[in-house]
């Protein structure tokens, strides 16, 4: 049995749904109680009542003399007296059960007023007439029964506030793990200790145990790569040294390659160590980090514009490492194209800085390779030109994961060539 309709109703929060675990069975056992109170109280008990008060009607009518002895007022009216039709109020349940007791068991019974909890007027005929007869409520059905109904709600409201306050004590630790793993998955580490009903803190402690091993592992690729980046640049530089002794004819191919190895260790260790994303996030404004990027391309005699600008404000955000990514997209599009135009949209929920340029572009079906390190797409960019080694894209979109966000490549609409999105979410 499919039950997909029922979680469009169902509160999407930790809280909401745990408050609605908490209130619904309590609401149930509410509503089941009032019903069997009332099948049990009001009928059963009422109907009792009602047929010992039958009995002594029967027998005022049959002996008036004894009513003044059954708390009974007998009074003969005149039939203009008699009402049109019996009178009820709406939530009066008991008296529903009374009126249809009194009138299988009372003979001649003409109508039945029930105005308030204390009062009740029959009107009955016999052989001399119409007679009124008054008599008190609490002999036909119980008083005060809105009491238990009083009761029950009071405390159940009351028992539930407690339940939920302590279910919100027993739920914080869940949300603060929550929060530490998306920070920690946004880059940041924020301070987190265990705490909570014993799974929560196995939870907790695993969540701690992960975090660990993955900075260590950073540390540790850290560390390595720094050795192997002092071990190659020695026998590079001995290469130099060896090459500046040979003629110029034979000295400069060679020196290019030892340059473009030296590029190439360079741009992968910067990847793999990731340094513009060490340090806390900041408070930046993304409209001037990107005015910022665009003016230095244009120092270099590039065709970067900044065209549209949506929303102000600061966002969360490592400005050495936007920086970089935002400039590496503006690289790829200069490099493969004749004009990049960059735009910022920052919105409540999110910041997107979008780099379009009129290159060749990248087939969607290898837009997700191209985010890969070291990859080049040989049929959408030219290896000829400019010394890319295939890290541009691999390097914005591990900047923006490291931010929460994501990299998303698309087709430009305006200029037609690449589209590439930093999209983070506030």
């Amino acid at each position: 049995m499919s039950f997909q309709w029922l979680k469009r109703y169902v509160p999407r929060g930790l809280y909401g749904r745990a408050a609605l675990i908490l209130i619904l069975p309590v609401v149930t056992l509410q509503l089941v109680v009032s019903v069997v109170f009332v099948q049990r109280h009001f009928e059963d008990v009422s109907s009792q009542m009602s047929r010992d008060l039958a009995r002594e009607i029967r027998l005022v009518l049959e002996r008036p003399e004894l009513a003044p002895a059954l708390d009974l007022t007998l009074t003969r009216v005149p039939e203009s007296a008699l009402p049109e039709q019996s009178q009820r109020r709406w939530f009066d349940f008991s008296g529903l059960v009374v009126t249809q007791t009194l009138e299988r068991a009372v003979p001649g019974l003409e109508r039945i007023l029930l105005p308030d909890d204390f009062d009740m007027v029959l009107y009955l005929r016999d052989a001399q007439g119409l007679i009124e007869l008054e008599v008190l409520r609490r002999r036909a059905s119980p008083t005060n029964a809105h009491q238990l109904f009083v009761n029950m709600m009071v405390f159940g409201m009351l028992m539930t506030l407690i339940a939920f306050l302590y279910l919100r004590n027993q739920l914080r630790p869940i949300t603060r793990l929550a929060h530490a793993a998306e920070a920690f998955g946004r880059g940041r580490h924020e301070p987190y200790s265990p705490s909570g009903a014993v799974e929560v803190r196995a939870a907790g402690n695993a969540f701690l145990d992960m975090r660990n091993r993955i900075e260590r592992q950073i540390e540790q690729r850290t560390m390595m790569l720094s050795g192997v980046s002092h071990d190659l640049r020695t026998p590079l530089t001995r290469l130099r040294l060896g090459l500046s002794m040979l003629d110029d004819e034979d000295r400069e191919p060679l020196e290019r390659d030892v340059e473009d190895m030296q590029r190439l260790i360079d741009a992968f260790l910067e990847f793999a160590r990731g340094d513009a994303l060490t340090g806390p996030a900041e408070p930046t404004d993304p409209v001037a980090l990107a005015e910022s990027v665009v003016e230095d391309a244009q120092r270099t005699g590039r065709q970067v514009e900044l065209v549209q600008v949506e929303g102000t404000g600061e966002v969360s955000l490592r400005p050495v490492a936007m920086r970089r990514a935002l400039e590496n997209l503006v690289g790829n599009a200069v490099r493969y194209g004749t004009r990049c135009e960059v735009s910022v949209t920052l919105s409540e929920k999110s910041l997107r800085l979008r780099v379009e340029d009129d290159g060749p572009g990248i087939p969607a079906e290898r837009r997700e390779e191209a985010q890969r390190p070291f990859v080049r797409l040989d049929p959408a960019r030219n290896q000829d030109k400019g010394p890319g080694v295939g890290l541009g894209l691999a390097i914005a979109a591990d900047i923006a994961r490291g931010h929460g966000g994501v990299l998303r490549l698309g087709e430009s609409e305006t200029l037609g060539g690449l589209r590439a999105d930093i999209v983070i979410a506030r």
